[in-house]
């Protein structure tokens, strides 16, 4: 049977997986700055025999691997190759060797993760119909996000896929598992940058001054409201500012400026525009009526990601055939952002989780954190799963 083959061959490969992941891990380089982290995939590439592109959107990969027919039917798997700006603090073999930097999110699990699907999947190129486009994707973690730019670039045509496949590391679903959820699944993730103007002094002397620290924390107050008394009560949605600075200011000084920071995030497209106004206006009139000013900037990021409810739901059926019932499970939404999302906006997309956490190992930190890490046993099932599914939809 061909999910025999596919198992043998992800248990032949795991070890080879493992050593590109700890090298990726090892050398992790930044949003659009992924120059290493692309020669090596195009070298692993050429090494299988599969046919590649190398450059779009900068240091993106794009690897086709064509079945024993002329089928037109195409499907693409997705991968992200960079990491953060973090400090790692595990102290492990593979360790990051690049200074405040580090894979953080595990897009080295899912380069890794990719590769290793694709070698089984040339493997067996003899032994299915049409074409499976890999897709190794930079920049995922600054806007404008590299999936943007690679779709402006084409990589969804020539030829184009019927739809689109992606995974990511998920550390509080123990590795043996995977976790899926049909459509609305990850928020939309917009960039506040909001600056709050005054006039300086004296603290003692306040009325002296416009102070806009005082007018800051009456916007930060207020703009919750915008979610509370505004949105639908079914539409989860996030206004959070995570930073503040004022310019000049002290224990004992008024500053003439006030610099904010923050995120909006919801599940609605149509109330996330309309909330964009919303808030520039409050912030705008509270600053306007206590004697200030603000400029309110909104930086658009990634949309909402919905998983298609046909493809993801034949997928999950395909992972419990794979993996078993019990390692399949539903997910709820989260109020992360993934620029995967527009790929969901161009064709059918499935967006899954790959458990990664073991306890038992004190493998239990989050993503984002300096002392992230997975369960490598992990990455056998990954690549395994991944090329399952890569199969399954190219039988339609």
């Amino acid at each position: 049977m061909l999910k025999d083959k596919i198992r043998q061959l992800a248990k032949a490969y795991h070890q080879d997986v493992i050593g590109i992941r700890r090298r990726i891990h090892e050398h992790p380089e930044l949003s659009f700055q992924e120059v290493e982290t692309g020669k090596l995939i195009a070298a692993k590439l050429a090494e299988y025999g599969i046919p590649y592109e190398h450059g779009m959107a900068g240091n993106g990969v794009v690897g086709l691997i064509e079945g024993r027919n002329g089928s037109d039917r195409v499907v693409a798997l997705r991968a992200d190759m960079d990491a953060l700006p973090i400090e790692e603090a595990n102290e492990v073999p593979y360790k990051s060797k690049n200074p405040g930097v580090m894979h953080a999110c595990g897009h080295d699990v899912h380069t890794a993760s990719l590769l290793g699907a694709a070698r089984i999947l040339n493997e067996l190129r003899g032994e299915f119909d049409g074409t499976i486009k890999l897709i190794f994707q930079p920049g995922e973690e600054l806007l404008p996000g590299g999936a943007s730019i690679m779709i402006k670039e084409g990589v969804l045509e020539a030829p184009r896929p019927a739809s689109i496949i992606g995974q990511h590391v998920h550390p509080p679903l123990a590795a043996g598992k995977v976790g899926m959820r049909a459509g609305q699944y990850m928020a939309s993730a917009d960039e506040l940058y909001v600056t709050v103007k005054g006039r300086g002094g004296h603290g003692a002397l306040p009325h002296d001054c416009i102070d806009p620290i005082v007018i800051a924390a009456h916007i930060i107050t207020a703009l919750q409201q915008v979610v509370s008394r505004n949105a639908d009560p079914h539409t989860p949605s996030v206004v959070t500012f995570g930073y503040i600075a004022s310019k000049g200011g002290a224990t004992n000084i008024i500053p003439n400026e006030v610099r904010m920071e923050g995120t909006f995030r919801t599940m609605d497209e149509t109330w996330r525009f309309r909330a964009h106004e919303l808030m520039k206006k409050m912030a705008e009139s509270i600053a306007e009526g206590m004697g200030g000013s603000c400029d309110f900037v909104i930086d658009v990021g990634y949309p909402v990601l919905a998983n298609d409810e046909a493809l993801t739901q034949k997928v999950r059926s395909c992972a419990e055939e794979y993996l078993g019932p019990e390692n399949v499970v539903e997910l709820p939404p989260r109020m992360t952002a993934e620029d995967f999302a527009y790929f969901s906006q161009q064709l059918p997309a499935c967006f899954y989780r790959l458990g990664t956490g073991n306890p038992g190992k004190g493998i239990t930190s989050p993503i984002h954190t300096n002392t992230f890490d997975i369960d490598e046993q992990c990455l056998e099932l990954s690549i395994g799963l991944m090329a399952w599914l890569a199969l399954k939809e190219l039988e339609g």
